[in-house]
Parts: C-alpha cells; sequence; structure tokens
C-alpha cells in the first residue's frame, strides 16, 4: 500500500485541532455492532473542532488503518459490517504509542518504513464486549497516557462481567434479580454437578430462564428457556461466546432503561425509556435490536415518584462501579413497583436511534452535544490513578 494518501505528520502548531482516535470493530462477537456506533459517531464528530483518525480492529485484532467512511458502516441487508472490508490494506498496522512522554501513532506495513500519522490527544474507544469494552483496551490506554472517552479499568471489567457486577450492586444496596453463575472450571471439572446447579436453580424459582454469556453484551449468546429440554442447547450457545455463563430467573414487570452522563458537576440521569415486548420476538434480543429497530417509549410512562427513583438509582449505579463519562442502566419495575437493576453499559449503543443517545436527546442534549461533551470531558481528565 502506497503511504501518499495517509493522513500526514507535519510540525503540529499549538493551536491544532484536537486529533481523535475513533477505534471500532474488535475481536468479540459484538464487532459488527460496534462499527455502525462509530459509523454513528464519525458522523456526528464537528470536523471544525476535531482532526478524525479512524482506526479499526479487525477480527483477529489486527488495527489497521481505515477509510473515514461512515456510510459503509451500516446494517445492509441485515448484515452487519466488518473492519475487514474497511481496511485501506490487509497486511499493515496502526500501532499505539506505549510511551506517555509520546502520543505519536504509527503505520507501518512490510517492507515499507513506518509512518508517523500524528499525535493523537485522546481515544473514542467504540468497541463492544471483550477486547475493549472490558478494560483491556482502557489499561493499553493507561499505559500509554492516551486520554480516553468511558470508564476506566476497574468498571470497564466490571461492567463486563454481569456475575461481578451483580456482586457489586448487591454490596452497595441495589436490588438484583436471583442468577447463577456457572464458571469454566465448574463445567470443566463436573458438567453434571454443574448442569444440576442450574436444575436446582430452576427448580427454586421455575422457568422461563435466561441463559446467557456472562461477558458478552449486545443480547448476543442469550436464550430464553421455558424447560429442561431446551437447557443443553442454551448452555453450548452461551458458551460459543464465553465459557462463563449466567442463568438468570425472569424478573417478571416493565423494562426500564436510564441514562447517565458525567457533566462538570458530576453524573447526571435523562429521563428513563420503556424497552416494550417486542411483537415477532421472545424477548428483546439481539434482531429486535439492532435488525428490526424495535422502538422503546421516551420518555416512559412512569409516575413523577418512579421516574425520579430510577433517575437516582441509575446514578447510584454509575457511582457503585466506579463510572466515567456514561453508562446505560437497565432496570425491571416489578410487580411489587420495585425497580429490579438488570445490568449496566458502560459503552451503550449509541447510533441516533439507540435508547442511550434517544433519552439524552428527550432531557435536551441532542446526539451532537452528546458526541462533543464526552470528547471534551476525556480531554479535560488525566489518565492513571484518579
Amino acid at each position: 500500500m502506497s503511504t501518499e494518501n495517509l493522513p500526514q505528520s507535519p510540525e503540529q502548531p499549538s493551536h491544532r485541532k484536537p486529533r481523535v482516535a475513533v477505534v471500532f470493530g474488535g475481536r468479540s462477537s459484538e464487532h459488527g455492532i460496534s462499527m455502525v456506533t462509530a459509523g454513528a459517531v464519525l458522523r456526528a464528530i464537528d470536523r471544525t473542532k476535531y482532526d478524525v483518525l479512524p482506526i479499526g480492529i479487525t477480527r483477529e485484532g489486527r488495527w489497521a488503518l481505515t477509510a473515514d467512511d461512515p456510510e459503509r458502516m451500516a446494517i445492509v441487508d441485515r448484515r452487519t459490517p466488518s473492519v475487514e472490508d474497511l481496511a485501506e490494506d490487509h497486511e499493515g498496522g496502526v500501532v499505539l504509542p506505549v510511551d506517555p512522554a509520546n502520543r505519536e501513532v504509527v503505520y507501518s506495513e512490510p517492507g515499507s518504513v513506518p509512518k508517523a500519522l500524528g499525535e493523537v490527544d485522546v481515544v473514542f474507544p467504540m468497541l463492544h464486549g471483550p477486547y475493549g469494552e472490558d478494560g483491556t483496551l482502557q489499561g493499553l490506554l493507561e499505559l500509554s497516557g492516551v486520554p480516553y472517552v468511558g470508564s476506566g479499568v476497574l468498571a470497564s471489567a466490571v461492567g463486563q462481567d454481569k456475575d461481578y457486577m451483580k456482586r457489586v450492586f448487591t454490596s452497595f444496596g441495589l436490588k438484583v434479580g436471583p442468577y447463577v453463575v456457572i464458571r469454566p472450571r465448574e463445567w470443566r471439572q463436573d458438567e453434571s454437578a454443574a448442569r444440576k446447579k442450574i436444575i436446582d436453580f430452576a427448580g427454586e424459582h421455575g422457568y422461563p430462564l435466561f441463559v446467557k454469556p456472562a461477558r458478552a453484551g449486545s443480547s448476543i449468546g442469550i436464550t430464553k428457556i421455558d424447560g429442561l429440554a431446551e437447557l443443553d442447547e442454551a448452555i453450548a450457545e452461551a458458551q460459543r461466546h464465553d465459557p462463563k455463563i449466567l442463568v438468570e430467573a425472569a424478573v417478571r414487570g416493565r423494562e426500564i432503561e436510564c441514562g447517565v452522563l458525567e457533566f462538570e458537576d458530576g453524573p447526571r440521569a435523562s429521563v428513563p425509556a420503556e424497552i416494550p415486548p417486542p411483537d415477532t420476538h421472545a424477548y428483546y434480543d439481539f434482531e429486535a435490536k439492532y435488525i428490526d429497530s424495535t422502538p422503546g417509549i421516551v420518555p416512559a410512562p412512569l409516575t413523577e415518584e418512579q421516574t425520579a427513583e430510577v433517575r437516582r438509582l441509575a446514578v447510584e449505579a454509575f457511582e457503585a462501579a466506579s463510572c466515567e463519562g456514561l453508562v446505560r442502566a437497565d432496570f425491571f419495575l416489578d410487580e411489587e413497583g420495585e425497580f429490579v437493576i438488570n445490568e449496566i453499559n458502560t459503552m451503550p449503543g449509541f447510533t441516533p436511534i439507540s435508547m442511550y443517545p434517544q433519552m439524552w436527546q428527550a432531557t435536551g442534549v441532542p446526539y451532537g452535544e452528546l458526541v462533543d461533551r464526552l470528547i471534551q470531558a476525556a480531554l479535560n481528565r488525566s489518565t492513571g490513578l484518579r
């Protein structure tokens, strides 16, 4: 690949625009959704205010220089895009600095002299799932001394692992639904005992149950089961995405979501939204969310007291997990009128039709301003212990 058309790195004047590296794709099963999200952010970034460097991570983990072409980062014919389709070449790679005193990004390819692409001032990581949203990328950026949008290492890891997330919430007094965890070692050592653990849980809480990967998102790998005969297939599906699985009892009630955004004076919650049961799906699964775009209700039809309570709990969850930047908090409003927290997403779906931006739009923060606030917050925050 010729380097003639790569972004050049002339001497930067002190008044240059901040450079934002938008990183997307990744090795998780949420690769395609990450690209859709990043495409929306690339469209929204104010190019008069920021320079942008799009970086895609392939499914194999190669960091690729990609075209700045949001139109090619959309779902087409029910298929999600991939970094491989957008990469400028199939051999070269982008390398972030590992020296906190140097933020210069380098592009290299076999047989060529590495090419400096200029300094990066902030990274906007639009990665979902393991190897990106789970603290791994955040740790790399901390080592590099490069500011980034969103939560740090601990909060990202807690937000990705539903087991430890629920433990943290419980320790802070937030109500969670019944669940049981099967760890990889348990399954390897005694499948029968692990399966019996789930069967006993079903005997106590009844069906339906939700079998899901413990460290995945976007409703990928989740199966709703209505009886024992469906259990083995559901376990196998969850383990395709994560050897650690979680089995949850159904919480009967309404699905309510709330966005949290960090302002100068601390985190604030958006108006909440309600996710109605989809007409053509058993629950709010991957296809209902992203392919068929089941609409949510914004704002949620709640009483003033319920709205105030869920907003309070969303901020409490944000603080409990030591989050930064943004979070979408998902709840059930159960039949007793109590809010049960299901999970948080430290990097939620972020297209203009995703629930997080919709909730903030209804609260008075339009999409472009939301993106700008997140970038500015990251630029004003140091890396390291804080």
